[in-house]
């Protein structure tokens, strides 16, 4: 492989990379590095100090590319231009290509804020060499990160790229795993809380969790494919250095997305229910409205009769004639409320 960049001249360098005793210089847009040593060991390298490529290990790339400059880099990079373009695009959808001496995808991941794995969603791209791994991200991802600290913590081996990939797929599915677990206690929360009162507020966070849970759904689902795609190919044509076990994690991914479905079917029967007590509480205020309206109908009618100025009105010059009125109307809201008892309007 050849690797071609610029220096700060402009001028082009260009090194042979069979010997694996070339710098690539101080990378722009680099969120961070390591050497990964032949045993599996790992040993992060500073970020604004040039990268060297040498003979012992291979090298992990993490770069930002909202970072224009770390985009114009990779396009000076020597690596296949289907996966440069691939790296660029702005194109959400979960892919993943194999050749004989590369591998590269995207793959959706749930993003990373400060408190931690947020319930949103967004792209890793990566592109694997046998020596060379470089992902990126325009926003930080879950799995990049998670896969990061297991490495400086030296709580695993990687001794080839394609384990690394592994690593950083199994995170992403356990940041999953755990935001599943986090939308399944509120939904038993929720619904407890919906044993007393169904409130919009409870309505609200159900919704937000249905919705959470399809759109996770809906990428596992992709993601899925992707390697039970990779299982049926085989990957024979494949560096064995590149080659993925497929298997392991296409189960563990099914058993994921069995799980998120899980969420989601209770989310929507939770969303029916509170659906359900909001249309049975707005039947009990129609009908207490209904009864309201029907009692209070006679004495409308009373005062509309007498609060006409017409000839011949009763009671116009009777001694006594507004308490007849008012008479009149108390019996007729009586009688109605009699016809009603006896028609079982007010029985619960």
């Amino acid at each position: 492989m050849t690797v071609g960049l610029d220096d700060s001249a402009g001028s082009s360098l260009t090194v042979d990379a069979t010997d694996f005793e070339h710098s690539f210089g101080v990378i722009p847009g680099l969120v961070w590095a390591f050497r990964i040593h032949d045993d599996g060991s790992s040993e992060p390298l500073a970020v604004d100090e040039p990268i060297a490529h040498r003979r012992d290990g291979w090298l992990w790339l993490h770069l930002n590319l909202a970072d224009v400059r770390a985009s114009n880099w990779l396009r000076q990079v020597d690596l296949p231009v289907a996966a440069v373009s691939l790296m660029l695009a702005r194109d959400k959808h979960q892919q993943l290509h194999t050749t004989e001496s590369c591998t590269y995808g995207v793959f959706a991941d749930l993003l990373r804020d400060i408190g931690g794995t947020a319930d949103e969603l967004s792209q890793l791209r990566f592109i694997m060499t046998e020596r060379l791994v470089i992902s990126a991200r325009h926003r930080a991802v879950n799995s990049a990160e998670a896969a990061r600290q297991a490495l400086e913590r030296g709580e695993c081996r990687v001794t080839h790229a394609a384990a690394l990939l592994e690593l950083i797929v199994q995170h992403a599915a356990d940041g999953i795993d755990r935001l599943t677990d986090d939308l399944a206690d509120e939904l038993d929360t929720i619904e407890d809380q919906l044993s007393m009162n169904a409130s919009q507020k409870e309505r609200q966070r159900i919704g937000r969790v249905r919705r959470t849970s399809v759109k996770i759904h809906r990428q596992l689902a992709g993601l899925r494919a992707l390697f039970h795609r990779l299982e049926r190919s085989g990957g024979d044509n494949v560096n064995a250095q590149l080659r993925i076990a497929p298997g392991k994690l296409a189960q563990h991914l099914d058993s994921l997305d069995h799980d998120v479905i899980e969420v989601r079917d209770r989310a929507t029967a939770l969303q029916e229910e509170a659906t359900f007590a909001v249309a049975e509480e707005t039947n009990r205020h129609l009908h207490f409205l209904s009864i309201v309206t029907a009692l209070f109908l006679p004495a409308t009618l009373v005062t509309g009769v007498f609060g006409m100025n017409v000839k011949d009105l009763p009671f116009l010059e009777t001694d006594g004639g507004f308490l007849w009125t008012v008479v009149l109307m108390v019996g007729a809201v009586g009688a109605i409320y009699l016809v009603l008892w006896k028609m079982g309007v007010f029985k619960t």
